[in-house]
């Protein structure tokens, strides 16, 4: 079973990826992960890798298609994977295709978790976390118990990302439709595309894909 989950920053993709990783077998596949680890490895792949971003450059298409080739041949992936930010373009998801034919393998669902763009912007905007252990909060939903005190550790240090606010929320939501909109009838069209309330509690949207993958 290999499905990709599908939605804008702060949806929860990454979230409902390492859930489903503990619970169902399924490895999660992002990116990110994929490109530090290459790079830690030492392997050509990974050595590419790192000079591309050394020249402060983006990784192109067609090596993170190699990685991810390189990845899904690796043995935890034999009950299948999630993948969690990829593909963002509609040539990478012909090339994500193209890539597991050869491979004899498919996409099996894609979830789109579903938004209400007001409602996540602030649920993005008012989140921070602990400078110290990296407990994650909220102005609205998740409150320390002490105010200014980490619940977890004691600290009183916090973080917020300098792109949480309401106006850069708004330009990253406006780029993913751009960028990733011709994506859904692509995957509509060959029945693959499922979607999921992504504004419902975790454990809701948990249980909605947990329901799509049984079916898929």
């Amino acid at each position: 079973m290999n499905i990709v989950l599908f939605g804008p920053p702060g949806c929860g993709k990454g979230t409902q990826a390492k859930r489903l990783q503990a619970n169902t077998g399924l490895v999660q596949l992002s990116t990110g992960d994929m490109l530090r680890a290459a790079i830690a490895s030492g392997s050509e792949i990974g050595n590419r890798v790192k000079d591309i971003m050394a020249e402060g450059k983006l990784v192109d298409d067609e090596t993170v298609i190699a990685m991810l080739s390189e990845r899904i041949d690796a043995p935890d992936c034999d009950k299948g994977f999630i993948l969690d930010g990829f593909p963002r373009t509609l040539a990478q998801a012909e090339a994500l295709d193209a890539l597991l034919k050869g491979k004899e393998l498919e996409i099996n669902a894609v979830v789109e978790m579903t938004v209400n763009d007001e409602a996540l912007i602030e649920r993005i905007s008012g989140r921070y976390s602990c400078g110290n252990c990296g407990a994650g909060y909220h102005d609205t939903f998740k409150k320390p118990e002490t105010e200014g005190v980490c619940d977890e550790c004691g600290g009183k240090d916090f973080d917020r990302r300098a792109d949480d606010n309401a106006d850069s929320v708004r330009i990253r939501l406006d780029a993913y439709r751009n960028q990733s909109a011709p994506l859904l009838p692509y995957y509509r069209e060959r029945g693959k595309l499922i979607a999921v309330n992504g504004m419902a509690e975790m454990d809701e949207v948990e249980k909605e894909i947990k329901a799509v993958i049984k079916t898929a």
